[in-house]
């Protein structure tokens, strides 16, 4: 049986190989990382040698999945002919780079359609996926369609407008999707995953609604807000709403302890809030046989000199 997957975002400042190894030093088993800065139009250039050694480390650590979130400034929701553009481009260089650099799922958020309507804005994501991944060779790689809070005139907050998306994807493009539900996203845009009959809940509207298996990650952040807020403030575990029981419920239920729960959580190179999260998450997870070895995750800091002192944020 494949060990529990408990990884963090970290940070490719300086290389991918030393985002893997960032990944590796906390005790990660799986990781997200951006392929470009996240907040520009101009995409980072990939190192051809620097791509043979992450996968190298990647392979040597058991550091999968790789899931790689796409440039917040994408937006394909929109009708705004210069955001569009833009958006479509980004979303192609994204496509190209997790490509290249072997990752398993690629996660975007749907959108703003605040110049149309829903149906519009839907329809607008779907033709954008479309004409960017034209003539692509995507063989490996899943996209995942995240919820958000919902609210304004964001997409995503209903399970109806991910399903749809999907189902429109799917008779456009051969590229498989998917869904990443974030904990966060979905304790604010409503849905009472603190308690047991609220977990219960949500575990049978997903299956209803988006199907388990077509859910690849699960971005496993406490809520600063409170359940519906529509506050999209992501907490360290057991320090906001959702709270340590609630996470326990949620990491040892079997429809959910199967997929890769990945933290977006604040930390910085002074607090080590990431090891302290994924030291929480493992122990509310409860034991498992083939957990990370410390003396394995010793030895790879030996070898990679990974340092301390690290920002493991996102770029």
């Amino acid at each position: 049986m494949r060990s529990l997957r408990i990884g963090i975002h970290t940070s490719r400042s300086g290389s991918l190989e030393k985002a893997a190894i960032r990944a590796r030093d906390v005790g990660a088993n799986t990781f997200q990382i951006f392929s470009s800065s996240p907040r520009m139009w101009r995409p980072s250039v990939l190192d051809p040698e620097d791509v043979r050694r992450f996968r190298a480390i990647r392979r040597e650590f058991d550091l999968s999945p790789l899931a790689i979130h796409v440039n917040y400034l994408i937006n394909l929701a929109s009708l705004d002919p210069v955001i569009r553009a833009n958006s479509i481009a980004a979303f192609r260089g994204e496509l190209e780079r997790a490509a290249v650099i072997g990752a398993e799922y690629l996660v975007t958020h749907p959108g703003n359609y605040k110049s149309c309507n829903p149906e519009e804005g839907m329809a607008a994501f779907v033709l954008g996926v479309k004409e960017a991944a034209r003539g692509l060779e995507l063989t490996g790689l899943t996209l995942l369609l995240e919820n958000t809070v919902g609210g304004g005139a964001h997409l995503g907050g209903k399970f109806a407008e991910l399903r749809n998306m999907r189902e429109l994807l799917g008779r456009l493009i051969d590229l498989p999707c998917g869904y990443c539900l974030d904990t966060c996203h979905l304790f604010a845009g409503g849905f009472d995953i603190a308690t047991e009959a609220g977990l219960k809940n949500l575990v049978a509207e997903v299956d209803r609604d988006l199907g388990w298996e077509n859910v690849g990650v699960i971005h496993t952040n406490d809520s600063k807000g409170a359940r519906g807020s529509r506050l999209d403030r992501h907490a360290n575990i057991g320090e906001g709403q959702i709270g340590e029981a609630g996470f326990r419920r949620i990491l040892r239920h079997p429809a959910l302890r199967t997929k890769p729960f990945i933290l977006e959580t604040p930390h910085d190179e002074e607090d080590r809030a990431d090891l302290r999260d994924i030291a929480t998450l493992r122990r509310l997870a409860g034991p498992d046989r083939k957990a990370p070895s410390p003396s394995k995750r010793k030895q790879a800091n030996k070898k990679h000199h990974v340092g301390k002192g690290i920002r493991f944020s996102g770029d």
